[in-house]
């Protein structure tokens, strides 16, 4: 594993396979770097801390994105959507090896036309282009992913397996916490970290008093019942000890929380995009019945999107549905968006997963070009990356994102963490322990939610910083 330093260089991370220089003499009342180059954190008067964000991406960082070899080759032709489906098909049929893959699917130089969608529903393949000469067209009128990788199945909780979490307080950053019996608990055991979701809670962000307009809705307790997916790295008595950290406290006047074991039968893993450009067809420059998508992943960890080119979509470059879990997005770009400039468009690199990682993106055109949706849990990172005539704003966009940083993005628009009230449909608090850390921006907005459940941070910004949608809000750290 190697040290890196992101943003403008004084935050760091560990990521497998990239390597930067530590920067010196660096100073944050929050986090400091020790002499031998790792960061000592300063907590509050809870015990709350920025938490570590290195354990996100392809095995939290862990092992590097491999290369693995190619199986089968394509050149293009008039056939090209039946033979490249086909070869994924075919390859789906074969035998894991013992790094979990199946073989690498090789698309020549050339243009590929496609129709409809490229679907991967098995773990182990990866697509491959030659670089910006392998080209994919999103061809026809159809709102649609152009490649969509997705396993099977949901979360199914092992029954009998909860334990209650016992310490009155666990705040964020720490990887530990006491709960009633650890007996059944083991070291690797994936679990799930739930927090409930309870009426004085909502009542105390004042989450059930958006101001209404026409389809507001109040936030519901049953809603923001809070799952985090970690796994158990150690064991001492009753204390659990996880691979990432907390980035919500757990707070009993709010119903403390749970653990408990969990299968994911169907989730897939070891499946990447590489190498390519992906372009969609259209008719004008707000034309709605084109590709959405270039890459659309869900039901996947352990996976990656690298080194892709997205031009002319209507919504993404790359999206992570809320199954995506561990997965990649390195150096890839999301030009010149097409669609109405409006909601639920435009979303450049969306991200609903957990512990995923962007890295070295880039957009134009775009409205909310990095972001998060309703209920995300961290940690996530988006780092090094650029927005350019953005329609919108960068950050969590509504409904509670946990646990995010923005490291070194720049932008000529807004960054915003805010109550955002009665916007949309109520989308009320956008997120919580939401960290700029040496953003650029043409202007910003970060809010704390009145110091309910942590803080939301805004350390080393370069522009303009204003009061936010609502004026009277708490300004965060």
């Amino acid at each position: 594993m190697k040290k890196i330093i992101l943003g403008s260089a004084v935050l760091l991370l560990l990521i497998a396979g990239f390597s930067f220089h530590p920067i010196k003499d660096w100073q944050s009342k929050f986090v400091r770097q020790t002499k031998n180059g790792s960061l000592q954190y300063t907590p509050d008067e809870k015990g709350n801390i920025i938490p570590d964000f290195s354990r996100v991406g392809y095995y939290h960082g862990d092992k590097e994105i491999p290369s693995i070899a190619v199986v089968k080759t394509l050149q293009p032709s008039s056939n090209s959507e039946q033979e490249i489906q086909a070869a994924i098909d075919e390859l789906a049929k074969r035998t894991l090896d013992k790094a979990g893959f199946r073989g690498t699917i090789l698309l020549k130089k050339g243009t590929y036309k496609i129709n409809g969608t490229i679907t991967i529903q098995e773990s182990g393949i990866v697509l491959r282009g030659e670089g910006d000469d392998t080209k994919l067209i999103a061809a026809g009128t159809d709102k649609r992913p152009l490649i969509k990788v997705t396993g099977k199945g949901s979360i199914k909780e092992v029954e009998g397996s909860r334990a209650k979490i016992t310490d009155a307080y666990v705040p964020v950053g720490t990887f530990s916490f006491n709960v009633a019996n650890a007996r059944g608990f083991k070291k690797g055991d994936k679990i799930i970290v739930s927090r409930p979701g309870t009426k004085e809670w909502i009542r105390d962000l004042k989450m059930d008093q958006i101001v209404e307009r026409k389809g507001t809705k109040q936030w519901q307790p049953e809603e923001y019942n809070l799952r985090f997916e970690r796994e158990i790295t150690k064991i001492e008595g009753t204390k659990i000890y996880l691979d990432n950290p907390i980035v919500m406290p757990m707070e009993a006047k709010y119903g403390g929380g749970e653990i408990f074991k969990y299968t994911f039968d169907g989730r897939i893993a070891h499946v990447g995009i590489e190498n390519m450009y992906f372009e969609s067809e259209y008719l004008s420059d707000t034309a709605e019945n084109h590709a959405w998508d270039a890459v659309l992943f869900d039901k996947i960890e352990n996976g990656w999107v690298r080194n892709v080119i997205a031009r002319y979509f209507g919504y993404s470059c790359v999206n992570l549905s809320g199954g995506a879990k561990n997965i990649s997005v390195l150096n890839s770009n999301c030009f010149e968006h097409k669609s109405v400039i409006t909601g639920s468009r435009r979303y450049s690199f969306n991200n609903d997963g957990q512990q995923n990682l962007f890295m070295n993106c880039h957009a134009t055109d775009g409205r909310h070009d990095f972001v998060t949706g309703a209920r995300v849990h961290g940690p996530n990172v988006f780092v090094n990356c650029t927005a350019k005539r953005t329609h919108a704003d960068i950050g969590p966009h509504h409904r509670w994102a946990m646990g995010t940083l923005y490291d070194n993005i720049v932008t000529d628009g807004e960054i915003n963490v805010q109550d955002r009230g009665q916007m949309g449909s109520g989308h009320g608090w956008s997120g919580i322990t939401q960290v700029l850390w040496n953003c650029t921006v043409k202007r910003s907005a970060v809010q704390s939610p009145y110091g309910v459940s942590g803080n939301n941070y805004c350390i080393g910004l370069k522009g303009e910083k204003v009061a936010g949608h609502f004026k009277d809000r708490p300004e965060a750290i």
